[in-house]
């Protein structure tokens, strides 16, 4: 097949997020199929990393989208309909760019990733699209309505949650196929908009990068959050932990680390270093280190949808994992295997407490979250099951 892929980031370095999804499907395609690519740079830095990319993508278009001209565009977008981050993500060069390309090549399908980038590809309705949703944005904003914020921030979630919504159904509808990573998010968008062309694909693990190795299940003092600290999910679960979790924790085990491991951190998390029970690491190139460190990997979400990376990542190197509703629901797996889901601070603590006092229990949990993974979520699997959605355009 002859594939083109539209994606909002430049897929490189694969540290987290939208650049990990795009890296890991891509290149692992790119062995029976011939891949395209067009994308976004937010830094001309970039291009330092197109050595990297050029064994995976046959052909590059690359546009650059400062981010002064995205905020002047989100600006515009509070007095149009629009969501601000389909506004965000407007270029006029990209659009041009997009169009020349699919006058030169010939493609089966072609590959959107994220909802942001459906309007470029609504046009083309000559061609077969999947539209890959990382998660159900409706649901995402629903729940983070529900968290206490700031007057002027619950203003622009209302306002910019009721433009999803809408935004969501028209696009649901323009796309042949839309994908979503777990079942959860799959049936709210079925039975919020009432559509049928709604297919699962799982985020994966690099299982050779997260591998379980000999972890050591004797430590008992190490508490780990991973992920990128400028995101606002994120952000207020380290916060919400610090605050409310962690001080139960810190009765029963007075010496235990809570360690925060990700690029990016904003002021607010950087405050919860007391260089006591909580520790503020900033970027980490290498985080399998970081994962046999830990004695249990927590992830209290308290809004955001679909399935966590960091979850998966520890699940593959065998760590026992204590999260919230988000990250587990869209597993499809059972409680304890690999993972606990609590609600509320106290049940949360609790289990965290347990773990922690439980040798064998950390075992037995970490070596069913590998297993989860291997059957369900390495990329090799979730490739293949991607090439079979968009062969679906062969005509």
């Amino acid at each position: 097949m002859k594939i083109l892929f539209i994606a909002n980031r430049f897929p490189y370095p694969p540290f987290r997020g939208d650049k990990l999804k795009i890296y890991n499907l891509c290149k692992r395609l790119s062995e029976k199929n011939e891949v395209h690519l067009i994308t976004f740079t937010e830094q001309k830095s970039d291009l330092q990393y197109l050595d990297k990319l050029s064994p995976i993508f046959k052909r590059m278009e690359i546009v650059h989208l400062p981010k002064l001209q995205s905020l002047f565009y989100s600006a515009l977008g509070l007095f149009q309909k629009l969501p601000l981050q389909v506004q965000y993500f407007k270029s006029n060069e990209f659009a041009s760019r997009l169009k020349q390309l699919l006058a030169e090549e010939k493609y089966d399908a072609i590959h959107v990733q994220h909802i942001r980038m459906a309007q470029y590809a609504i046009p083309y309705k000559q061609y077969f699209r999947i539209l890959d949703l990382p998660d159900a944005f409706s649901l995402y904003w629903q729940r983070r309505k529900e968290v206490p914020r700031s007057l002027l921030s619950r203003m622009l979630d209302n306002i910019e949650s009721k433009r999803v919504i809408k935004y969501e159904e028209y696009v649901l509808n323009e796309f042949n196929l839309n994908l979503v990573c777990s079942q959860e998010d799959q049936e709210f968008l079925i039975k919020t908009h009432h559509v049928s062309n709604i297919e699962l694909l799982p985020n994966g693990v690099d299982t050779q990068q997260f591998k379980p190795g000999k972890h050591d299940y004797s430590h008992n003092e190490t508490l780990l959050f991973t992920g990128n600290m400028d995101y606002d999910p994120n952000v207020d679960a380290v916060v919400y932990f610090v605050d409310e979790i962690l001080p139960t924790i810190v009765n029963a085990f007075p010496n235990v680390k809570f360690v925060i491991a990700g690029q990016r951190p904003i002021d607010k998390v950087k405050a919860l270093d007391n260089g006591k029970n909580v520790f503020v690491t900033g970027f980490i190139p290498d985080l399998s280190e970081t994962y046999n460190s830990a004695s249990v990997v927590v992830a209290p979400l308290r809004f955001g949808a679909g399935t966590q990376n960091k979850v998966l990542e520890a699940m593959s190197m065998g760590i026992p994992v204590v999260c919230s509703n988000i990250g587990f629901k869209g597993l499809g797996i059972n409680d304890g295997e690999g993972a606990f889901m609590r609600l509320g601070a106290s049940d949360f603590a609790e289990q965290v407490i347990k773990l922690l006092s439980d040798e064998a229990l950390r075992n037995t949990t970490g070596k069913k979250g590998i297993e989860v993974i291997e059957k369900s979520f390495t990329w090799e699997t979730i490739s293949e099951k991607l090439a079979s959605f968009l062969s679906r355009g062969i005509k």
